[in-house]
């Protein structure tokens, strides 16, 4: 079935959300198309039963480089949703359906109570509970889901999480950089083969809504039965990116990168400690290279900073440190003013 392009077809639009009996048959259903993120359409619906968010699924992600991925990849989003709902209820956004044909699905429309954490954080903005708090939920999510047989089936997206992260990440940064290469595909192929808990596999904080019940995790479309290091590390590099960015606040930047290790390590009892922290610590300076040399760069980073971000990263692969405090803390010396 060819692909609709949700924003261009309003027949299509009314279709689902009738189907769904979020609007009758003779209302208007018209798309706002939101803003945020590369590999999804998001539209704000207004109806008189109340406001959504549509999502649908892109072949072609949104950046510079070729990157197309399977649409089908939004089932899996649903079902890290719905899982996860029912693992830390209020920390994900409900599934209200989903169309098959379009690949899209609805949830609830979250308003003005909710705050983007990434705007957060650029503005200066950075609160140390609030990275607390969104590693108590990524490990609870995790803990709770450790060596699940019948998760492990549903989620064998394998290759979808190839496509989507780590070719474009690791294995892209490898092409760019072939000094290198040979430790960042072998931290691939680590990656691949580690099959432990419930990954969401995008945990940045412009997919992190924050609100009155604490913090919402958005775009799971990722979501693998993998290595929780990938998590782990995805979200920590942020903290490291803003400092950069932002080094009058690196201060607060590296407390809040300690605070939500603290607070993710607490969950941690499937496998040693000690044995996820050096699979995150190996596999972090790779994605921090990534965010200059990958097919998704930071686009905060100005040209000066990119040089030093690639500088520092690369520094860090070739001592390839076992530990996470030891990142942090040359980090803070290279940028933190």
């Amino acid at each position: 079935m060819a692909y609709v392009d949700l924003s261009q077809d309003a027949a299509a639009l009314r279709r689902i959300f009738v189907a769904l009996g979020l609007a009758s048959a003779d209302e208007d259903v018209q798309a706002t198309a939101l803003t945020g993120g590369v590999s999804s359409g998001i539209y704000r619906v207004d109806l008189a039963s109340g406001r959504y968010c549509l999502k649908q699924a892109l072949p072609q992600l949104k950046v510079a480089k070729e990157w197309k991925v399977p649409v089908e990849r939004v089932f899996h989003e649903i079902a890290w949703l719905q899982a996860v709902d029912r693992i830390a209820p209020g920390h994900v956004p409900r599934v209200l359906g989903q169309d098959e044909a379009s690949k899209s699905f609805v949830m609830p429309f979250l308003g003005t109570e909710y705050r983007n954490w990434k705007a957060d954080m650029l503005a200066g903005n950075v609160d140390v509970a609030t990275a607390q708090a969104v590693g108590d939920v990524l490990g609870r999510i995790h803990a709770a889901t450790a060596d699940d047989a019948a998760l492990a089936a549903r989620f064998a997206t394998d290759a979808n999480f190839h496509a989507i992260r780590l070719e474009p990440y690791l294995v892209e940064t490898a092409r760019v950089h072939p000094a290198l290469a040979a430790g960042l595909l072998a931290t691939v192929e680590r990656t691949a083969a580690t099959r432990r808990v419930l990954v969401h596999g995008d945990v940045s904080p412009k997919n992190i809504l924050l609100g009155p019940q604490g913090p919402v995790l958005l775009d799971a479309e990722c979501a693998w039965f993998g290595d929780p290091a990938f998590d782990i590390a995805f979200c920590l590099n942020h903290f490291l990116l803003k400092t950069a960015h932002l080094p009058q606040h690196g201060a607060v930047l590296m407390d809040a990168y300690r605070a939500f290790h603290q607070a993710y390590f607490a969950h941690v009892g499937w496998e040693p400690p000690a044995a996820l922290e050096t699979r995150v610590a190996t596999l972090l300076p790779g994605l921090t290279l990534a965010r200059v040399d990958g097919k998704s760069p930071a686009e905060y980073l100005g040209a000066p900073q990119r040089d030093a971000v690639r500088a520092a990263a690369i520094t860090l692969l070739q001592d390839a440190p076992t530990t996470l405090e030891t990142i942090a803390a040359r980090w803070a010396r290279e940028f933190a003013a």
